[in-house]
């Protein structure tokens, strides 16, 4: 197989024996699927806040059940658009921060072009990922959400997809990459009490992340939801030193 035309756009290893497992995508075509671009108000970590424009591709390689754009993962939806095209329309919607999100946007090489192009336009970026691919480019803030096992897709509706998710969704070395090279947050999504103690097993692996970095979101796209598990999980967070991220775009704009 020819690789010019291929970027490999992440490793992870797999296995109890560590083997090495490189992940080749697709051709560089400087065209990306994109869902949907659009400026708003950031609703979720850091910058909660902030205008910015929010570009969403559409294509992911887990199956979160309760993903709440399954039109960028369970079923795809979205054009082709050139790199070009996307940062004329950014342009246009004229803010200083951009949002690459998804679905999981590592998933295209064209996204270090884009990243190169946006630098070059003094943007602020930053890029949603789930941690389970890693690739070099220009990131201001990545905002890593490490998929807890209470995202597994229902074993008996979707076999296959559950076993993907699975093996696919928990890359240790690809977050340490990530949190070696960029400036980042991570934010957990969180159903019930046993996921906080998931969180805290999951971060023994990185000792050197600061809970000050740790954010715990609660799960749901109803302001009825989230405000059920905030109730619990605001002062959880205060208690031990995580950072409580409210889901302020659904009390803004709802799902």
């Amino acid at each position: 197989m020819d690789l010019s035309l291929w970027r490999i756009r992440g490793d992870r290893r797999v296995g109890s024996g560590g083997s090495l497992a490189v992940i080749l995508v697709s051709r560089v075509s400087f065209s990306m699927r994109i869902a949907e671009i659009y400026r708003s108000i950031q609703g979720e970590g850091e910058l909660t806040g902030v205008e910015s424009v929010f570009i969403r591709t559409s294509g992911c390689n887990l199956r979160c059940h309760y993903c709440d754009t399954p039109f960028a993962s369970w079923f795809p939806e979205g054009d082709d658009w050139a790199v070009s095209d996307i940062l004329d329309q950014v342009n246009r919607l004229g803010t200083s921060h951009v949002v690459i999100t998804g679905g999981e946007p590592m998933l295209f090489a064209e996204l270090v072009p884009l990243c190169d192009r946006l630098t070059s336009l003094q943007k602020h970026i930053t890029i949603e990922t789930a941690g389970t691919l890693f690739q070099p480019l220009h990131c201001d803030l990545m905002s890593i959400s490490p998929k807890l096992s209470n995202s597994a897709p229902d074993p008996q509706q979707h076999p296959q997809w559950h076993r993907r998710h699975e093996t696919t969704r928990h890359a240790p070395n690809v977050i340490q990459d990530l949190i070696q090279h960029y400036q980042y947050q991570f934010k957990f999504v969180i159903a019930h009490p046993s996921d906080c103690d998931e969180v805290l097993t999951y971060l023994k692996q990185f000792p050197d992340v600061h809970r000050s970095r740790i954010m715990l979101m609660p799960e749901g796209t109803s302001q009825e939801r989230l405000s059920h598990v905030g109730h619990w999980l605001e002062p959880y967070c205060e208690q031990s030193g995580f950072t409580f991220c409210a889901r302020k775009q659904i009390e803004w704009f709802g799902n």
